[in-house]
């Protein structure tokens, strides 16, 4: 559990108390108005890494076409000309071998989401308000002030009445222990894969790699052994468990499941993302540790990936990019999301006032890495002029702006609080349509950490709105501090899966949050 961009409802300045409304010296950086030239090299990195396979297959192309126009005389002629031409023979066969070899081998193999699955808890679960300050009065752990304070940052947080927390904090007082832990972890993780392997078909023994991320709660055995014991995995399964690395952790998952894929050849990954409550709620007074308790929820989700040719006429999507951006080196960009106790010795998470600006650093480097690979030539033609002009003639001269609508259909912009959703729809010229999907999710289930991207393509895939062809970017926020962004492309008009998350309320969907 990590802020990933929470703190921007509220903050914290030496002792003072709190404010809940974003100041403007607070709002996230205007990223787009500075660009640093060498993370826009880092992305061209990527585009020539291919350069070879962009060349070999215009050219062999064109031999196609040449020898497919020519008639038998001069077919005979060539091979009278080639056998008093020996060595020419032999170049040129080596040319070709060696140029097919080198694109086989160093082509990457498709990887195709096949299916996903997003844990929906049950309705005695869920968290309105009005109950969420009772049960916080009711323990006896928050003075006056923490309980104004949880009540405001809810108010304007951006949630709804219908989240979700687990069953050990319902009960008065609660019950935050290593069995209650372990309780919520495998109602969530067993309830999505339940439902992905009944949606796909695939039985658990066929699962080849395995990864799990949870950032805060890691028992011993792990969460992915739990899950082997359950499924009865096979023997030789890769299994892997990612702790600590925030709500951006479910984009690594998926890109370390990428990189296995293009070595085990004929298999299928499962990456199972979540986060836990129970034992990571904070019982202190410190406003800046308050804020996790009012936005995070119950959640995680459950993703089917395959690198089988014959998985491709039912996957759902194909991954294209998987840009991962990490602000660790810096001081501030570390603490910034940082688990710790209190004066009191009470544990939780702290969000620094800094959050919102180190986030806009991070989300600036990762995005001026991605343009490259995604945007339309035509804007980064018109960006690379600017800039150039910026750089070397006149420094007043005003960058331009891309318009990464036109790279993508679709945006699932990690719900991790309202404020980090108003300023990259400000930021990125985004329409409401775009950023809809997270401020639904956001409203629907609150902050579930590293799984919150999957219940937003949930909500484009229950509007219906995906289409083959479009391209989605998924972009999240985490403590160390990271910003990760992975790009889908849909192979077909793609249908909400069955016992969605939105099954039963996506007609009650948009709703106006509240200001």
């Amino acid at each position: 559990m990590d802020g990933g961009g929470g703190a921007g409802d509220a903050k914290e300045n030496g002792g003072a108390t709190v404010g809940v409304q974003i100041r403007h010296s607070r709002r996230l950086p205007d990223f787009l108005q500075s660009v640093n030239l060498k993370y826009v090299k880092l992305g061209y990195h990527y585009l020539i890494s291919h350069l070879l396979t962009l060349c070999l297959v215009p050219i062999m192309i064109i031999i196609l076409i040449e020898a497919s126009q020519m008639n038998p005389d001069e077919i005979h002629q060539l091979w009278l000309h080639l056998q008093y031409n020996l060595v020419s023979v032999i170049i040129c066969s080596a040319f070709l071998v060696f140029g097919s070899t080198v694109y086989i081998m160093t082509r990457p193999r498709p990887v195709y989401l096949v299916d996903y699955s997003c844990y929906r808890a049950p309705e005695n679960l869920k968290a309105p308000f009005h109950r969420f300050m009772e049960h916080s009065r009711l323990t006896g752990d928050f003075d006056e002030s923490s309980l104004e304070f949880q009540r405001k940052i809810l108010e304007r947080s951006g949630l709804g009445d219908d989240t979700y927390v687990p069953e050990a904090m319902h009960s008065v007082p609660p019950r935050p222990s290593m069995q209650a832990a372990r309780e919520e972890a495998e109602q969530v993780m067993f309830g999505s894969l339940d439902n992905l392997f009944a949606n796909t078909n695939v039985k658990p023994k066929d699962i080849g790699i395995l990864v799990v991320n949870c950032s805060l709660f890691n028992p011993t055995p792990s969460l992915s052994a739990m899950i082997v014991n359950k499924y009865k995995l096979r023997g030789n399964i890769r299994s892997f468990n990612l702790g600590g690395m925030g709500c951006s952790a479910g984009v690594i998952a998926i890109d370390l499941a990428k990189d296995l894929l293009q070595v085990h050849r004929n298999t299928y990954a499962v990456v199972v993302s979540t986060e836990n409550i129970t034992q990571n709620w904070y019982f202190g007074n410190k406003k800046s540790m308050l804020i996790p308790n009012c936005l995070f929820r119950v959640g995680g989700s459950a993703v089917l990936l395959s690198n089988k040719s014959a998985d491709r006429s039912r996957a759902k999507y194909k991954l294209v990019h998987v840009v991962r951006t990490h602000k660790g080196a810096d001081d501030k960009a570390f603490r910034c999301v940082y688990q710790e106790q209190d004066p009191a010795g009470k544990t939780g998470v702290s969000l620094s006032k800094d959050l919102m600006a180190i986030a806009g650093g991070a989300l600036k480097t990762n995005i001026t890495t991605l343009g490259p690979l995604v945007l339309p030539i035509s804007e980064q033609l018109l960006f690379f002029a600017t800039l150039l002009l910026q750089k070397f003639f006149n420094k007043n001269v005003k960058p331009y702006i891309p318009d990464f609508k036109l790279a993508f259909d679709h945006f699932c912009i990690h719900a991790g609080g309202r404020a980090v959703i108003d300023e990259l729809e400000k930021n990125l010229q985004l329409l409401p349509l775009h950023v809809e999907a997270s401020r639904m999710t956001l409203h629907r289930f609150g902050n579930t950490s590293s799984s919150s991207i999957w219940y937003e393509l949930a909500y484009t895939e229950a509007k219906r709105r995906m289409r083959r062809g479009h391209r989605v970017w998924q972009i999240a926020f985490g403590s160390g501090f990271k910003c990760n962004s992975a790009v889908w492309e849909a192979l077909r008009n793609v249908k909400p899966s069955r016992n969605g998350p939105w099954e039963d309320c996506i007609d009650s969907y948009p709703v106006k949050a509240v200001s």
